[in-house]
Order: C-alpha cells, then structure tokens, then sequence
C-alpha cells in the first residue's frame, strides 16, 4: 500500500495524475505481471530496478554537485532536525526520544526490510552454493538502500533549500528538491524512479505473501485469489491518506518483526556455525 501511495503522490505532483487513475491502472498492470508468476516479476524487477537505481543516483548526485556550497550547512540542518527538541514543539524529552526512534527505527527498516524475514524469503530461491555466501550478498542490500540511496536523498533535499522553504513531504519533497536544480527534467527522475523502484516492490511482496500463504494452503485457486485481492490493494493503497497508509504499515511491520527476530535469537548458534563453517572453507 505504501508503495501505490508514494507512486500516486509522485505521478500526481509532477503530471497531475487523479489518484484514483493511478490506482487503477496499478490494479491492472500489477494484475497481469502476477497471473504471468514468480518467472515475469523476475523479469520485470531484473530490468526496472538497475535502470531506477542508476538514473536516481545520477540525478541526486547532480543536485548535490550543483548545490555543493549548502552541502555543510544541509548536513548541520540534519543533524539539528534529528536531534533538537524544538523540532518535537516542546514536548517533553522521554516522548520526542521515543517518537524519534519510532519514526527512525520504522523508516529504516521500512528501506531495507533488515529483521523483517521477507528478504530471505527471495534470498531462499537464488542459486548458490552456500546459504552463508547468499546471506553475505543479501546484507549489501542495507548499504546501498539505506546509507548510499536515502543519504543521498537527505542531502540533496537539505542542499537544495526546499527543505525550510516547502510544506511538502514524502515523495513531493524530493520531487522539489530535484525540480529546483534540474527544472522538469528533476521531477520526471525523480517520478519515473519512484514507478520502477516501488512497482518492483509491490510485485516482490507479493512474492513474500504468497510464498507464506503456501506454507498453510497448497490449492492454487487460493492462491489466485490471493494475487487477484493483493492487486485490489493497491487501488486502497494509492487513494488513501499518507498517514493511514504509514500507520497501518507501522503496524503490519512490527507484527512480521516481532516473531521473525524471537526467530533469529533460537537460530542464531546455527546461523554462527554455519558462518564460521563458510569463512573456514573461504580460507579466512
């Protein structure tokens, strides 16, 4: 649902697009990809996610380049949004530390899926020689969507200026930041990377929901029913409210991570054995 959300907002502040339009024409194409199976989202997410990443990254490097001079002062206006409790309206200081770890903490996870247990769900279909060596190539997915995609999202829009000087958030504020260094040209990056990037998305959950759903129930009419309500979802998703949209992720986040970590404690000597195992046969 977030993802529909954020592709709506984005298609909406750069080209003025209706929400519900986007949100039906997500129910359609998400549709078709699904019913084609686990072999057409490969194919889709193998060609959508390279080009999203690069163009992305090409495109906040420029605005960073271009803006270079506010880099410091945007780094600084960071860290004092992060850290000054003006920026909570006064609230007392045990709320604005619990709301910040709370908005951090699920934003960050959200970015990356880390302690989710969906990622290995996809790690589990590679083919590889070893779990270990998989699970070493599934971590580089922290690095480069967290600390190299979001930094570069925060400092180009603290760089930018459009920060202090716009009341939007989400999506629209990036969209901002790249239209005031690259004109249209920002926007049309920033939407077209948006639509690759969560429309992937959107077809890998769908992958991780119906590979759980399999686990209970083995008909596949069930499992049709299962792509055909998840692609409906993505109309809701794209016409909701933003806040309704984070919050009920918030949730659905916190009820996957609480039994998968309790999981990961019980497992950790054999997932230990099995590293030091793979480490030993890698000579190091």
């Amino acid at each position: 649902m977030t993802q529909a959300n954020s592709i709506s907002s984005g298609l909406s502040g750069t080209f003025g697009v209706p929400a519900w339009v986007t949100g039906g024409v997500l129910v359609v194409l998400v549709l078709l990809v699904l019913l084609g199976g686990i072999k057409s989202i490969g194919r889709v997410c193998s060609v959508a996610v390279p080009v999203m990443a690069i163009g992305y990254v090409v495109g906040a490097v420029v605005v960073i380049a271009v803006n270079y001079k506010n880099v410091p002062s945007g780094l600084v206006l960071m860290i004092k949004s992060a850290f000054s409790f003006k920026s909570v309206g006064g609230g007392a200081l045990g709320i604005a530390v619990v709301q910040a770890m709370q908005s951090g903490v699920s934003r960050g996870v959200f970015s990356n899926e880390a302690g989710l247990g969906s990622a290995p769900i996809a790690a589990a279909a590679a083919s590889t020689s070893s779990p270990s060596r998989q699970g070493y190539i599934n971590m580089s997915g922290t690095f480069f969507d967290t600390l190299l995609i979001c930094s570069l999202t925060a400092i180009a829009i603290c760089s930018s200026g459009v920060l202090l000087s716009s009341d939007a958030t989400g999506a629209l504020l990036t969209i901002k930041a790249f239209e005031s260094t690259l004109g249209p040209t920002g926007g049309y990056i920033v939407a077209a990377g948006l639509v690759f990037f969560a429309f992937s998305t959107i077809l890998g959950w769908k992958y991780y929901g119906e590979k759980a759903l399999e686990y209970f129930v083995k008909n596949r009419a069930v499992l049709i029913l299962y792509r055909v309500v998840y692609s409906l979802t993505c109309f809701v998703g794209a016409t909701a409210q933003l806040t309704v949209v984070w919050r009920f992720s918030d949730i659905a986040n916190a009820l996957m991570a609480i039994p998968n970590l309790l999981c990961l404690i019980l497992l950790s000597p054999t997932v230990a054995k099995e590293c030091f195992e793979y480490q030993k046969r890698q000579g190091r």
